[in-house]
């Protein structure tokens, strides 16, 4: 067999194993295709999620039947005012061996899963929202000098509410930096509401068989890295990663008007990657200018920071971000 061959039937292999993740998760969540779509890629990426809707819309239930989807393990965190840092990653507790001394042993806090919902995410204190950043950048937890790993694959799926801001306190950009994709999850419609109330009011509970498992996770992502990123295309993400940073030279006219900070390079790394996926959704082994354009929205609106003026005339970042998707060549001119 050539290596072509080879890499089609990867490819082949990696739509059907998706699928059947997708069908699980179908038999709980109604519709928000996109939404589960953009957890899938988070998870063979690698990567975190952050979920942004109203109360009520089905995200926890998302990425609680994501997890019994899986054979991995899951904790859930209710994220409050009063959430210390050692409530998530764990402490040194005062234990008494069988000869009767006492000595320190770290007990693990709910961090030290596979799966972890961080629920309502934003309503947690900056020094308790800080705790996550090692965990969520290096897959670790340092607590009194010691380093702790965490089991692979680790992922974090965020929940938070846009509309209820009394109580709650911003997500750090260092944090915001770290998930993958932001998803905006949106109402369901009739036909759909119409299923929703049919399945939830006879009493019958339906739970997702579990499809696969940490190591075949891991595989597939190592399968998304192989996948070829030509010259050219790496080079429109990078243009338009630039494209968002103001007085930049690759800056147009949107970015300097509407734009404050950009991104980091987390977010062309975040491009490639999901418009991998993409590709191998496609059943090809090589990204497309169409695969990058696909995954921008999901991996750049929460790069991003928008000044005041388009905060005073109701801009929101993805009005921006479509603006710049449009004006960015995807081949720069004379290449």
């Amino acid at each position: 067999m050539s290596i072509a061959e080879t890499m089609e039937k990867r490819a082949r292999q990696f739509v059907d194993r998706y699928a059947a993740v997708r069908e699980q998760i179908g038999r709980v969540i109604v519709g928000h295709d996109e939404i589960v779509h953009g957890v899938l890629t988070c998870l063979f990426v690698g990567g975190h999620c952050l979920l942004e809707g109203v109360p009520g819309l089905g995200k926890t239930l998302l990425v609680r039947t994501l997890a019994k989807a899986l054979d991995l393990d899951f904790n859930r965190i209710q994220f409050t005012p009063d959430l210390m840092p050692a409530d998530i990653l764990g402490t040194n507790m005062v234990m008494e061996t069988p000869d009767g001394r006492r000595v320190f042993e770290f007990q693990k806090g709910p961090i030290f899963t596979q799966i972890c919902l961080a629920d309502e995410i934003n309503r947690a204190t900056p020094k308790t929202q800080s705790a996550m950043l090692e965990t969520m950048q290096e897959g670790t937890v340092t607590v009194a000098g010691t380093r702790y790993p965490l089991t692979q694959p680790f992922l974090v799926m965020a929940t938070q509410n846009p509309i209820e801001q009394e109580g709650t306190y911003p997500l750090p950009e260092a944090q915001l930096d770290r998930f993958l994709f932001k998803l905006l999850v949106g109402y369901s419609d009739r036909e759909q509401l119409a299923t929703i109330v049919e399945r939830t009011t006879r009493g019958e509970v339906v739970e997702p068989d579990k499809v696969m498992d940490g190591g075949e996770i891991l595989r597939w992502q190592e399968l998304v890295r192989e996948v070829i990123l030509a010259t050219h295309v790496q080079d429109y993400i990078v243009r338009l990663t630039l494209a968002t940073h103001p007085d930049g030279s690759f800056a147009l006219p949107i970015t300097n008007q509407y734009i404050r900070w950009g991104s980091s390079p987390r977010g062309a790394q975040t491009l490639a990657l999901a418009a991998k996926v993409r590709a191998l959704l496609d059943g090809r082994y090589n990204v497309s200018f169409e695969d990058v354009r696909r995954v921008f929205l999901p991996s750049m609106r929460h790069r991003i920071i928008v000044n005041f003026e388009a905060q005073a005339e109701g801009i929101e970042p993805d009005q921006v971000l479509l603006e710049l998707l449009e004006g960015v060549p995807q081949k720069e001119e004379g290449a």
